[in-house]
């Protein structure tokens, strides 16, 4: 059985009979084109590296910031099979080469002042156009780092991946001002309580600049469907974002405002209260301590000398209050838990007494 190419299935069409009344086929409606569901998103994280100083030389300013852009964050296109098809470049370019052309001087106008925007709404025929020569571009952004990956970029490769990156934002710009009216007209249709108008508008832009690099040409669907999806979409995450902080006020920064650190500072207190108790007992010996006793329990929690008792660097260990003392560490260890429960009753009387 043959396989049946991408081309094949671009073009491949089908009829559909219409039965009449007995049941009988009184005919055939127009063909009809079976779009394939095929073009891609292809990803790519460069892992080329930027030109040697002496061709960075042979480049300006912007073009290096571009490059280091480009070589900084992942690229992508949406990939279609037409693209390795392409004998020349000037039949996908076209809608960019048109673009580039000088627009007509029009009679009594200033030549220093800027023409009005003489953008209009696209046919899908024009989208598809624009679409497919964005991601090409951007497809062939992608081959030249691709190809030069772990490597540094050659003057040559450098200058082709500027002249692809500025087409493809070029043909980016020309679709999203075709398609910018959409987010204003969207955004005065739909009614969000507690949302200002202009924040559902950058919401919305937002969201029509995500469309423009995810959009699929192939599939057939008009852009301002797939779009007008997403930015309503923005606008519901929006609203939800308003409800969950309404009521709330944004400030600058106050340390007033901050959490309150009174338990903690409690806690302290606590601690250098209950340090100063322990050294009360051991001064008048209350709870009745032999003198090996206390000086254990000095030398391990500097209970007997200066501080407040939590200073580590004068604490001693086991091996080392058994050498002082000249016994062993298990010997250290029964000496110093008899005199903390010594040292427990007797503050539990005091507590009892109070």
């Amino acid at each position: 059985m043959k396989s049946t190419s991408n081309t094949e299935r671009m073009r491949r069409t089908r009829r559909v009979s219409v039965a009449g009344t007995n049941g009988e086929p009184v005919g055939e409606t127009e063909e009809r084109e079976v779009r394939p569901r095929g073009a891609s998103l292809r990803k790519l994280d460069p892992k080329a590296l930027m030109p040697i100083p002496s061709a960075l030389r042979n480049l300006d300013a912007d073009d290096i910031e571009t490059l280091e852009k480009v070589l900084a964050e992942p690229m992508e296109c949406v990939f279609n099979s037409s693209f390795s098809r392409i004998r020349s470049e000037d039949a996908i370019l076209r809608p960019l080469l048109a673009d580039e052309q000088p627009a007509p001087a029009v009679m009594g106008q200033d030549p220093d002042m800027p023409a009005a925007s003489s953008t209009k709404s696209l046919s899908v025929d024009e989208e598809q156009e624009l679409f497919l020569c964005l991601n090409y571009c951007r497809y062939r952004a992608m081959r030249v780092v691709r190809d030069m990956a772990g490597r540094r970029l050659t003057l040559a490769a450098a200058r082709e991946l500027l002249r692809w990156t500025r087409r493809a934002l070029a043909t980016r710009t020309h679709i999203i001002e075709a398609n910018l009216s959409l987010v204003p007209a969207m955004a005065k249709r739909t009614k969000t309580m507690g949302v200002e108008i202009g924040d559902m508008i950058c919401e919305g832009n937002l969201a029509l600049l995500r469309s423009v690099d995810k959009f699929d040409c192939a599939r057939g669907f008009k852009f301002s469907t797939y779009a007008c999806r997403a930015i309503l979409s923005s606008f519901s995450s929006l609203s939800a974002k308003s409800i969950r902080y309404r009521g709330m006020v944004p400030t600058e920064f106050d340390p007033a405002l901050e959490k309150s650190d009174h338990a903690e500072r409690l806690r302290e207190e606590v601690e250098l209260d209950c340090v100063d108790g322990l050294k009360a007992v051991l001064g008048e010996n209350v709870a009745g301590l032999s003198e090996i006793e206390q000086r254990v329990l000095n030398a391990r929690f500097n209970l007997g000398g200066q501080g407040d008792g939590t200073d580590s660097s004068r604490l001693k260990t086991l091996k080392q209050v058994a050498e002082m003392i000249g016994v062993t560490k298990e010997r250290v260890r029964q000496i110093q838990n008899k005199a903390l429960d010594k040292l427990r009753l007797a503050m539990e009387e005091e507590v009892l007494a109070a």
